[in-house]
C-alpha cells in the first residue's frame, strides 16, 4: 500500500484543513488527473490547462477551511466546482466565444442521434475538443456538467436562447463528424474484407 492510499477523503481533508503539507500533496496527486480531464473538455492547450490548475489548486488550499465535509465525494465535487469556474474564468478572458442566435424553428428541428456504437471514448472526445470554443463550451457545461440553459447563461453572461442554440449547432456539427467518421470507418472495413 503506498503512502497515497492510507487516508480516506474524510481523513486527507481534516489533515489539510490543518495546514499538513504531506496531505495536501496526496490530495494533489489524487486529484489533478481528474481535474485536468475537467479542463482539457473546455481548454484546449496544455499550457493553458496547467496554469488554470494551479489557479484551481491555490484556490483550495486557500479556501478549504470554509469548506464543510458532507461525505464521501463532497471534497472532490468541491474541487470539480472551483477548477470548472476558473477554466469558465479562463475561457472568458482569453478566449473569444462567439454566439450566434438561431431561430426557434431552427432549434425545433427534430434532430436525429447519431450513431455512436462502436465509435471509441477517446475519439468521441477528441471530436468534442475540436469544436470551436463556444460550442465546445455550452456542449460539455449542458451535457457533462447537467447545467441548465439558465444556469449557462448566468454563468457565460449570455442569453439562455443563445445557450440552446450553441448546443444545437455543437450537436449538429458532432453529428456530422460521427457520420464521417462511420463512413470512414465503413470503407476501411470493406477494404480488409474485399
Amino acid at each position: 500500500m503506498s503512502q497515497k492510499d492510507i487516508y480516506n477523503e474524510e481523513q486527507l481533508f481534516n489533515l489539510v484543513r490543518k495546514g499538513d503539507e504531506q496531505a495536501m500533496r496526496i490530495l494533489y496527486c489524487r486529484s489533478v488527473r481528474y481535474l485536468s480531464a475537467v479542463c482539457s473538455r473546455y481548454i484546449y492547450e496544455e499550457e493553458d490547462i496547467k496554469d488554470v490548475l494551479q489557479d484551481a489548486f491555490l484556490k483550495i488550499f486557500a479556501s478549504i477551511k470554509s469548506f464543510e465535509y458532507r461525505g464521501e465525494g463532497s471534497l472532490k465535487g468541491w474541487m470539480t466546482k472551483i477548477t470548472l469556474n476558473e477554466t469558465l474564468t479562463f475561457i472568458k478572458n482569453n478566449s473569444r466565444l462567439q454566439f450566434v442566435e438561431l431561430k426557434q424553428e431552427e432549434i425545433d428541428k427534430f434532430d436525429e442521434e447519431p450513431n455512436t456504437e462502436g465509435i471509441p471514448p477517446a475519439v468521441i472526445h477528441s471530436m468534442i475538443r475540436e469544436l470551436p470554443d463556444g460550442y465546445r463550451t455550452i456542449f460539455n457545461l449542458y451535457v457533462i456538467e447537467g447545467k441548465s440553459h439558465k444556469e449557462i447563461a448566468e454563468l457565460l453572461g449570455i442569453k439562455p436562447d443563445s445557450s440552446a442554440s450553441q448546443l444545437h449547432r455543437a450537436k449538429a456539427m458532432l453529428a456530422e463528424k460521427i457520420k464521417k467518421y462511420n463512413t470512414l470507418n465503413s470503407i476501411s472495413k470493406c477494404k480488409r474484407i474485399g
